[in-house]
């Protein structure tokens, strides 16, 4: 957040404006401001996270009280959640129908040039700075790792979208399971921050599509990914409460397991399987995980150790940078099997036969996992299944340089199945 204050301030500032940072209640803010430079109206983006909806509101309210106007426009999303119905005039809880209806009700783009300056901004008026906020971490500095990941404001967005377009599109359908290879767009934070808007990423593309057709199944299958994100938003906007309640309401009677000492091993990258281990310290480090290890690692926390999906989704809001309420909440309830068009419940990926197909030469392990970086690939997915003779010689002692599996795969599965089982007959 600070880096982007700080890129957007440099970009309004090279195009004749400023930025104006107030602290307070929006409403307080927003009102002062507008009083403070006698404007005639207010405009700005619409958010639709449920404190956001009602903040926007208040905001809007006590503008028009003053005879000022206020106008919230869309830009985040590709479609408005309003513009989306079934034949019944419900909201979709399917994401197939959903991703059809929306791209038929979503309104023709065009990209147009940003402006090359600000003509008419207004003097200077009170303020803070960016580094008055407090968003930096004091010592000792966690966010190194943060630095060397990310170029946060739009610049750093457009380098993404730029590279993701020439370097990994073609085989974006295929790449993005693979998490040892650059074939994802990392945008995610980009767009959670408004430094890009889908609609950009959308059109340019489609633009990629045209200009080479080799990229056309990588276009379909990325454009597919921001539908679905569209989707949480739009699951969300109609479902307000599903950040905290499961969307499927019998889910609320499941038998999920209070373990802290569970949640903190696997929060800490110590579960004993190495590409669940390999995601957490991943995310601890970048605060971004792959989107295949995100699975594997969500659904190791919620089947094999029964721990609530609630557990999952807090940490993973404190700790990625692209943390998206909607997103989180809805991903978190696909894995756990009680959100809209959710995975089965009784779908349980093993994490080692995981590992092997989407990491076979065992490269993203070996990066984020470097005390098992000597293991020849036939074990490093599964140490404990290596011969005592090679553990030495690669330097792994079970329990001590890597910890042995917090549980058997075969018993959590079989645990989850019969809680679920269990779950099913008590609902009747």
């Amino acid at each position: 957040m600070h880096h982007s204050l700080a890129a957007l301030r440099q970009s309004l500032e090279q195009r004749g404006g400023h930025l104006v940072i107030r602290k307070g209640r929006a409403v307080e803010q927003v009102v002062r401001l507008a009083q403070d430079v006698g404007a005639a109206g207010v405009f700005f983006g619409r958010r639709y996270e449920p404190w956001a909806i009602e903040e926007e509101s208040r905001v809007e309210a006590a503008l028009k009280d003053l005879g000022i106007e206020a106008k919230r426009f869309g830009g985040s999303l590709l479609v408005e959640p309003e513009a989306v119905r079934t034949a019944q005039g419900t909201p979709f809880k399917v994401f197939t129908p959903f991703y059809r209806a929306a791209q038929k009700a979503m309104p023709a783009l065009a990209l147009k040039p940003s402006a090359g300056s600000l003509v008419g901004a207004e003097p200077q008026v009170s303020g803070i700075a960016v580094e008055d906020l407090g968003l930096l971490p004091s010592a000792p500095d966690w966010s190194g790792g943060l630095q060397d990941t990310w170029m946060p404001g739009e610049e750093g967005a457009l380098a993404a979208l730029d590279r993701f377009l020439s370097d990994s599109i073609a085989a974006y359908d295929v790449d993005r399971d693979r998490p040892g290879v650059p074939g994802t767009s990392q945008l995610s934070a980009h767009l959670h921050f408004g430094e890009i808007s889908p609609r950009v990423c959308y059109v340019r593309a489609r633009q990629s599509a045209e200009r080479e057709p080799e990229n056309a199944k990588g276009v379909e299958a990325f454009i597919r990914e921001l539908f679905w994100r569209e989707f949480c938003q739009y699951l969300l906007f109609h479902w307000p409460e599903m950040t905290s309640r499961p969307f499927r309401e019998e889910f609320a009677r499941f038998p999920w397991r209070r373990d802290a000492d569970a949640l903190m091993v696997w929060q800490r990258g110590q579960t004993g399987y190495p590409l669940v281990d390999a995601g957490m310290r991943e995310l601890w480090y970048t605060g971004w995980m792959h989107n295949r290890v995100r699975m594997v690692a969500a659904s190791f926390l919620v089947k094999h150790l029964l721990v609530p999906w609630q557990d999952g989704e807090r940490w993973f809001w404190d700790t990625l940078v692209d943390a998206d309420q909607a997103s989180n909440a809805a991903n978190w309830q696909w894995v756990a099997g009680c959100g809209a068009d959710a995975a089965p419940y009784f779908r349980i990926f093993n994490p080692v036969t995981q590992s092997r197909k989407f990491d076979p030469g065992g490269d993203y392990l070996r990066k984020w996992l470097p005390e098992l970086a000597a293991l020849p690939d036939k074990y490093i997915h599964e140490p404990w299944t290596a011969p005592e003779t090679l553990l030495d010689e690669a330097g792994v002692a079970l329990g001590r340089d890597y910890p042995s599996p917090i549980v058997d795969h075969g018993a959590g599965r079989e645990r989850a199945l019969a809680a679920f089982k269990d779950f099913r007959s008590d609902d009747g």
